[in-house]
């Protein structure tokens, strides 16, 4: 019974660890923990108050979720595996009475001292494994804290290049009278760019899925509210005439079906076309 509560806590630290590679570094549509939180409480907050996803919580909490739970789970599956060996496995101060201090709680207590890297030493292991299985979980620790931190600072720039590109489009809308003009080649040059802004979307979209359930930005900087319209320019210039927009207008077109094809297959699950699945986006970020 002993070793089948070790094996189960190691059991309960390795899925954690498989969630946050998958997450961070291998992200996939398979779901994990932080789809599951973040689309939880994407719905949650539409149902609450449209108030709460529009001043942009639900990312940003269920982030804090996440990283809160990988950390717990963490700390409880390395508990298990030093409760059974107490308090024969571990040396104590003098203050502590070993019997004592050898429930659960205090495996907890040790679980987290170790993998905050703070290093009480009231506490300490003393068999020879377990010398060795403690500081694999300040390791194990210190690269969470960097995963979390990697974590923050590769949603962010996404969601800045996610703004971006709906600022560009919000401009193109605005010189709207002089949208005849993109048929030329000074407006193949505006199409390609805006292709490749579109393209860099889809990569985050990939990479980032958190960065979905983030505030999609006010009117001029919600991609969700100005999808629509890059789906129409480019449907304008591919009509054209003109010979040097055609590659761009189509690389435009193409872009813009992929990141429609990643925002349902990840996202929607409308099974619509191009068009209905921008409506789509748009809805779900209340910008019907």
């Amino acid at each position: 019974m002993k070793w089948l509560v070790t094996m189960a806590g190691a059991a309960v630290v390795l899925i954690i660890l498989r969630d946050v590679f998958h997450t961070l570094w291998h992200p996939t549509r398979h779901g994990g923990l932080s789809r599951i939180i973040m689309t939880g409480l994407w719905r949650l907050s539409s149902r609450l108050s449209p108030g709460w996803r529009a001043a942009g919580l639900a990312g940003p909490l269920g982030m804090v979720t996440v990283v809160v739970i990988w950390a717990g789970s963490v700390a409880l599956g390395w508990a298990l595996i030093y409760w059974p060996h107490m308090p024969q496995g571990f040396t104590f101060s003098s203050a502590l009475e070993p019997t004592g201090h050898s429930g659960p709680v205090d495996a907890f207590y040790v679980s987290l001292v170790i993998l905050a890297t703070l290093g009480l030493g009231d506490i300490a292991p003393a068999d020879s494994w377990l010398r060795i299985v403690a500081p694999v979980e300040a390791l194990v620790g210190f690269a969470l804290l960097t995963a979390t931190v990697s974590w923050i600072l590769g949603i962010y720039p996404a969601l800045a290049r996610r703004r971006t590109l709906a600022l560009r489009i919000a401009h193109l809308r605005r010189a709207s009278p002089a949208a005849g003009r993109l048929n030329s080649s000074a407006g193949a040059a505006v199409l390609d760019g805006l292709a490749a802004d579109v393209a860099r979307t889809c990569v985050d979209f990939l990479q980032y899925a958190e960065s979905y359930y983030f505030h999609d930005g006010h009117d001029d900087t919600s991609l969700a509210l100005n999808v629509a319209y890059a789906w129409e320019v480019a449907d304008r210039a591919r009509r054209a005439p003109h010979a040097d927009a055609a590659v761009p207008a189509a690389a435009l077109t193409a872009a813009l079906e992929d990141l429609a094809d990643i925002l349902d297959q990840r996202f929607l699950h409308t099974a619509g076309t191009t068009l209905q699945i921008f409506r789509a986006y748009a809805q779900d970020h209340g910008r019907a």
